[in-house]
């Protein structure tokens, strides 16, 4: 998710497209949060790792 996030941030940036921009912090932002908390032991959705 973070990988994803990260190509649509520079696709948006490169092709002045807003909302892939925009798309693309928020799924950053999800992925981080999700590995932070699978790294913490929490378990998200049922797994007790992101992956």
């Amino acid at each position: 998710m973070i990988i994803l996030g990260v190509i649509l941030l520079v696709v948006g940036l490169v092709a002045g497209i807003g909302i892939l921009w925009t798309i693309g912090v928020i799924l950053v932002a999800i992925g981080i949060l999700l590995w932070i908390l699978g790294a913490i032991g929490h378990e998200v959705g049922g797994r007790r790792h992101y992956w």
